[in-house]
Parts: C-alpha cells; sequence; structure tokens
C-alpha cells in the first residue's frame, strides 16, 4: 500500500508531539523511526500481505504497528485487547485471521492461527490484488456484530485532507471507526493524541486539565454520565474547544443541557459508520441536532425515509451479512432520516423503532424524557411484544437511588403526560442495578435486568392504548 503522503508528513512534523502515552511524549520523529523498525521485522518474518488480528489498545507501538502492518499490504483487524475471549475467537474465526500480533511496550508477539475453511471471496480478492485491507466489527448493541471489509486505499485516501492540528483524546476504542478515524485524523494532521488510562468521566477531565486537550469525541451516553457525575467542577476544561458526538442518537435536553453548561465549547454532530468510515460534516449550530455531510465526492439522498450514501470511502462489502448497497452502489445506512432547512435530522435506526399499534416510537425521544428525571440515571427503551398492540414501549432504567418500583412507577407515569403521547409512555418498567452502557460508552439495548415488574396498572395502560387509533 502506498501511504508515502503519511510518513512524508510524519518526516515533517519531525519533534512536535505525536503522543501522549502513559506521562511520557512520542515524536512524529520516534513514530516514523518505529515504522520503519516494523516494517523491516514484517518483510523479514514473511508476513507481507498477511490477514493480522492486532490485539491493542492506543499507544505510540500500536499506532505504528497498524501504519507498518498497512504498508505492507497485510488485512489488519483491530481489535480491542479487553474483548472478552468468547468475542475475541468469534472475530478471529470470521475475519480468517492467519496471525494474532500484539506489541506491547515495543516487544512484538505473533502467534499463528489456524484457519478453517476456504477464504472469503472478498478477503481473497484483496490477498490476490496485493491490496492492504481493514476489518471492522460493528458494536453489535442490538444482536450479532457485523464483519465490514475496507479496502485501505480507498478508507485512508480521505485522510489526505489536513485538519487543524489539535491535542485530542482518542475517545472510542481502538477497533471502533471513530477510534481509528480519531487516531488517523490527528496523526496525519499534525496533532497530539492523548492516550488516557480508562474512559471514565474522571479520567477524561483530569486529562484534558493536564495535557491541555482541546478536541474530544465522545457518544452522548458519555455526555450525559459526564454531566450526571458533576466531577467536570472540580477541572480546569478552559483549553476545551469541541466536542464532536456521534454513534447514537443524541437527546435534543441532553445537548440543551450540555451546552448550557460548557457554552463556550463548540459541539459538532459527526455521522460515520463501520460501511462508511467517518463522513465530514456541519452541523447548523452547536445546539442543533441538523447537520450536512459535505466533503468531494460524498452524497447522500433519503429513500422511503432512510439515509443512503454514496462515497468511495464505503466498504467492500460484509463478510457474514447480505449487502447493504443499492443496485447503483448506495449504501443503505438503516438510519431513518429526515431532511429539515436542506439539512439531515437522524431519527434513529429502523431496527430499533418501536411499532404500536401501527404508530412509530423512537427509542431516544422517550430515552430523552425519562432522563430528564432526577431518579433515573440511564434509560433504555426497546420494544416488547404485545397481544393487543404487537408491540409496547418497555425502559430498563438504572436509578440514581433506591426507591420502590410503585413510587417509580407512579414518577414516570405523572412525568410523561404531558411531555409524551399516552402509547410512547412505557408500559413496562425493568429496573437494573448493572450498567447499561458497553465499553464503547453506548446504550446496550439487550441488557439483563436485575428483576422487572409488570403490574396492572401497566396492563390497563396497555388495553387503553389498544383502543387508540
Amino acid at each position: 500500500m502506498n501511504i508515502t503522503f503519511l510518513l512524508e508528513r510524519f518526516a515533517a512534523y519531525g519533534n512536535c508531539p505525536a503522543l501522549i502515552w502513559e506521562g511520557e511524549q512520542y515524536s512524529y520523529s520516534w513514530l516514523l523511526n518505529q515504522v520503519h523498525t516494523l516494517n523491516q521485522w514484517i518483510s523479514r518474518e514473511g508476513l507481507e500481505g498477511a490477514i493480522i488480528a492486532l490485539e491493542e489498545d492506543y499507544s505510540p507501538y500500536s499506532a505504528a504497528a497498524l501504519i507498518a502492518l498497512l504498508e505492507r499490504d497485510c488485512i489488519v483487524v483491530p481489535l480491542d485487547r479487553h474483548l472478552v475471549e468468547a468475542k475475541r475467537n468469534e472475530y478471529i474465526a470470521l475475519a480468517q485471521v492467519e496471525w494474532r500480533m500484539s506489541v506491547g511496550n515495543g516487544e512484538v508477539v505473533v502467534r499463528r492461527c489456524s484457519v478453517q475453511g476456504s477464504r472469503s471471496p472478498i478477503l481473497a480478492r484483496l490477498v490476490q490484488e496485493k491490496k492492504a485491507g481493514l476489518v471492522i466489527f460493528s458494536s453489535g448493541s442490538t444482536g450479532r456484530s457485523k464483519a465490514a471489509v475496507h479496502c485501505a486505499d480507498r478508507l485512508l485516501d480521505g485522510f489526505r485532507r489536513q485538519v487543524r492540528p489539535l491535542c485530542t483524546i482518542p475517545f472510542m476504542m481502538f477497533d471502533h471507526i471513530g477510534g481509528l478515524n480519531t487516531m488517523l485524523q490527528s496523526l496525519s494532521s499534525g496533532g497530539c493524541l492523548c492516550v488516557i488510562p480508562d474512559r471514565s468521566p474522571v479520567e477524561v477531565c483530569r486529562a484534558i486539565e493536564k495535557y491541555r486537550v482541546q478536541a474530544l469525541p465522545v457518544s452522548p451516553t458519555f455526555m450525559n454520565l459526564m454531566l450526571l457525575s458533576g466531577v467536570y467542577r472540580e477541572f480546569d476544561l478552559s483549553s476545551l474547544e469541541v466536542v464532536s458526538y456521534g454513534s447514537e442518537v443524541m437527546p435534543e435536553t441532553l445537548l440543551s443541557a450540555w451546552n448550557r453548561q460548557f457554552p463556550n465549547v463548540r459541539t459538532v454532530q459527526a455521522y460515520g459508520m463501520s460501511e462508511l468510515g467517518i463522513l465530514p460534516t456541519r452541523s447548523k449550530d452547536s445546539g442543533s441536532l441538523l447537520f450536512t455531510v459535505r466533503g468531494e465526492g460524498v452524497n447522500y439522498r433519503i429513500v422511503n425515509g432512510l439515509l443512503e450514501i454514496l462515497t468511495e470511502t464505503a466498504m467492500i462489502g460484509y463478510l457474514n451479512a447480505p449487502s447493504p448497497f443499492t443496485e447503483d452502489g448506495w449504501l443503505q445506512t438503516g438510519d431513518e432520516a429526515e431532511m429539515e432547512d436542506g439539512y439531515i435530522r437522524i431519527l434513529g435506526r429502523r431496527s430499533e423503532i418501536i411499532n404500536v399499534g401501527g404508530r412509530k416510537v423512537y427509542p431516544a425521544e422517550v430515552e430523552s424524557i425519562l432522563e430528564q428525571m432526577d431518579s433515573i440515571e440511564t434509560a433504555v427503551v426497546s420494544g416488547e411484544p404485545s397481544g393487543i398492540t404487537g408491540q409496547m414501549v418497555k425502559a430498563t432504567i438504572r436509578l440514581t437511588s433506591e426507591q420502590s418500583l410503585k413510587e417509580l412507577r407512579r414518577q414516570i407515569w405523572d412525568f410523561c403526560q404531558d411531555k409524551l403521547p399516552p402509547y410512547k409512555i412505557p408500559q413496562k418498567i425493568v429496573v437494573t442495578q448493572e450498567t447499561l452502557t458497553s465499553p464503547r460508552m453506548k446504550k446496550l439495548r439487550n441488557a439483563g435486568p436485575i428483576y422487572s415488574v409488570r403490574d396492572e396498572v401497566a396492563a390497563s395502560m396497555e388495553e387503553n392504548l389498544g383502543g387508540t387509533n
């Protein structure tokens, strides 16, 4: 793979800091030398063109390893090193990984894998054409993860466009398309990646204060946790200039609350998918959920309420799912959307929409209302089968403090009456003490409850809804 443009930029950036890791700065000159060292090692070991799982978190060594592997035309499967073993083995088998690789503190460790069955046609074509690739797994928060295969040349071509170099926390996981985008965008533009030991609100705030972090790409779920924790009051966050959010629908009330608390921080809605990469966007303004996709070679349209994207950065295809492309090459994102004043508004994933007697309920809308309640820390809304209305609205809730279910049900009904139509008010309430967010800081829509109650009040509500048209 020809990534000369990237290596030339590293040489030009010289002694500027590329990464801060474990309290130490690593320059672009150091990073360039490390890429060359690993490049020679890959060649010496005969691993060119192999399918390699890079099992790591962010570090100067993992960044260098990713770039060196791509330069040697490998198909790289980034895997977060904290993945549970069962999920790791599933991904390795699905991507037909030949070698597992970790780099730690500079010590390269590789292990050969036993590959079962014939090679996928998509992977076989990349290998035959000696093209570097990336296999990115979707988060799978509501079901099985999909394996999106990218031609690395096409995906990395988007990073030729330089942005203003900023000190940025790579918040999304190492194997997340948003995380890879943050890392590559920062390094291609001469920015500095500030790697933190964990993604808790307190650690994020501590790093912003200590290293004068300017940019923070996060999920709405994290922004909510940050506000709830209140820890931001204990730190100097004056260096923070921009927060970009994505990976799930942003509740309007949360965005308003965030902007009230951080009026001098610009908020930007990002849009991307494992299948697309991260697209350049422009929000209507910091307080708006409306945005437009910009950039050369990126087009969008809405067909039957679904957003479709046409771009060269799109994946080649899935390893384990039908093609989402239309006959004319547009990728069907699965996001319900509408146009407003020339801007896009994302309503939610079509697969997550709840159908109550023929009427649509978007989980994010209901979650946004519930999370305004003082007693609720996190709410995850999903559909539950109903013999009367087809589906009913179920809310799985993590509380801020202990209280009786009877009191919670009454509070929810009273609070929602003037904010939601009756069919959108949760009819089934589930209380859990388990976390409702994944390590990727997205809401888990298949989280298991500790206990749940559905009483006569909820049943009565469902019957009333069944008779409403």
